[in-house]
């Protein structure tokens, strides 16, 4: 198990693949950890590609601050740990937290990578988001680690993925409250105290950026990242169906497959970004088809109306 060093704290990391494939590095959302993306792992090996992933400062095996971790901090981490990785195109993703620090990071390194993954994600902080992570925060400081889980298990995913567990949720919630410490979560909730928005910075991402977002993402939902699909030159934005917010962790096969296919499409020069909308297929290997010509993408019903 490989660490880097990061002034007095150790971050923990992991390579998979072959050292000459094209790079991607996954970044985790506020209370996940790197094994969660085990089967993107195996899937972008198979499709050749290397994979980096790595926790946190405050998450895994990584060091766990209780205080002064600013968002700063994660983002001078993830450079540490592109540094290992050799001068081939690199590919970076993020869910959640994750993609806000990926968005941070290609804003002052975009000339490091070959394409952007925000998913579930944002660059400012509307009122509904604001009060929900405030709630989330005082959960989380009140009721624990188990109490947050309980928070984010139902805004997060599927009555379809939850209902099979439903009876062992317990047994489903174990290994993240094991790993997880509530001081360092708490940490990097705060880190958004001071928060500002990133919109103006956002046309300084000069790569292609693939935006991915559920259909039904209560936390993040379709405005928020509207705000990057406009603001970023060289993106597009693709609509997970049936997706939550969490469907990096419920639709692993669909979503690992549209980010080989984006890699794949930039590293052949087929990669048009063009501002456009998309919806994805419901399995792995679907057809992505455009969002229907003359219907609003930010509305729930079918209203017909100019696409911003």
């Amino acid at each position: 198990m490989p660490f880097l060093k990061y002034g007095s704290y150790r971050i923990r990391y992991e390579l998979d693949g072959p050292e000459d494939a094209p790079v991607y590095v996954l970044v985790n959302g506020l209370t996940q950890y790197a094994e969660l993306w085990t089967a993107y792992r195996d899937a972008l090996v198979a499709r050749h590609f290397r994979v980096a992933t790595f926790d946190l400062l405050g998450q895994g095996a990584s060091d766990k601050p209780a205080l002064f971790i600013r968002q700063d901090d994660h983002v001078a981490a993830l450079h540490l740990l592109m540094e290992e990785l050799g001068k081939g195109p690199i590919f970076l993703g993020g869910i959640s937290f994750g993609g806000l620090i990926a968005l941070r990071y290609a804003i002052e390194h975009s000339q490091r990578l070959a394409g952007l993954v925000p998913m579930s994600c944002f660059a400012e902080l509307p009122p509904q988001l604001y009060l929900l992570g405030n709630a989330l925060r005082t959960g989380l400081i009140l009721g624990g680690t188990s109490y947050l889980q309980d928070l984010l298990l139902p805004m997060n995913v599927s009555d379809q993925w939850l209902q099979p567990v439903l009876e062992t949720l317990d047994k489903v919630k174990r290994q993240g409250w094991l790993i997880n410490d509530v001081y360092a979560l708490q940490n990097l909730m705060e880190s958004f105290l001071d928060f500002q928005p990133l919109t103006l910075q956002l046309p300084q991402i000069g790569v292609p950026t693939m935006i991915l977002n559920g259909e039904f993402d209560f936390l993040t939902p379709r405005a928020l990242h509207e705000t990057l699909r406009i603001h970023i030159p060289d993106s597009s934005l693709i609509i997970i169906p049936r997706a939550y917010h969490a469907f990096t962790l419920e639709k692993p096969a669909l979503t690992a497959d549209l980010l080989a296919r984006f890699a794949e499409d930039v590293l052949a020069g087929r990669w048009q970004g063009k501002k456009a909308v998309y919806v994805a297929p419901e399995e792995a290997g679907g057809e992505i088809m455009p969002f229907p010509a003359g219907y609003d993408h930010l509305r729930a019903i079918p209203v017909q109306g100019m696409m911003r």
